[in-house]
């Protein structure tokens, strides 16, 4: 493992955030979640709670200025075309606050759960955040999972049988390996990954990558 350091995240309660936020402390580094008013409690023992709003950077820079590490993984749950609005209202809000904070206060690295390019809306608003990030100029890391399996994220396993035919032909293996599933383990494994290893530059984790960082 590598040295422990301060790791501020953005999302902590979320799906992934709260198994991440875990799994961060039990490797020994120290952990500050930004949280809603009324949310400390969703967050496991030993996360140091900041309340604020994600949309509004002022309302939590403060907190941010000695982290070694920015993580930003706010968004819309269960993302569909339906939300377009909202991908622009709270994913783009809140990666352009939490990038203006972060920068604002010196952080080293920054860590963004972004997305491949499927779906148009959600995609271009991603696309918008790692550009905003980029902006920055904060050495930084792209994780782009599609979906990620897990407890309430689990019809996709339908999907199993194609995705297993398509990475074995050809034409689709590209294709079908850039968007396919990783699951929860995998996902907070790659995260933490990019926690004690981090980017010089800019580092783009895409879906084969993720896969193989479960257990590490």
């Amino acid at each position: 493992m590598s040295e422990s350091s301060l790791v501020f995240v953005a999302g902590g309660t979320g799906y992934i955030g709260r198994s991440f936020v875990s799994e961060l402390l039990r490797r020994g580094h120290a952990v500050r979640a930004l949280v809603r008013p009324g949310s400390e409690n969703r967050l496991p023992g030993g996360v140091a709670p900041v309340v604020g709003d994600a949309l509004r950077g002022e309302t939590f820079a403060g907190a941010v200025a000695t982290a070694d590490t920015f993580v930003q993984l706010v968004g819309v749950s269960h993302p569909s075309p339906a939300k377009a609005a909202e991908f622009r209202s709270v994913d783009l809000a809140s990666v352009r606050a939490s990038a203006q904070a972060a920068a604002g206060a010196g952080v080293a690295h920054f860590v963004y759960l972004s997305a491949p390019a499927i779906m148009k809306a959600y995609a271009a608003v991603r696309a918008e955040g790692e550009a905003l990030v980029r902006a920055s100029g904060m050495n930084a890391t792209f994780l782009r999972p599609w979906y990620v399996l897990g407890p309430g994220h689990r019809w996709p396993y339908l999907l199993a049988p194609m995705y297993w035919i398509f990475e074995r032909l050809p034409g689709t293996r590209d294709a079908a390996r850039r968007i396919g599933l990783v699951t929860l383990p995998q996902m907070v494994a790659a995260l933490v990954r990019a926690v004690e290893n981090p980017a010089r530059g800019v580092r783009v984790v895409e879906v084969p990558e993720i896969r193989g960082q479960a257990g590490t």
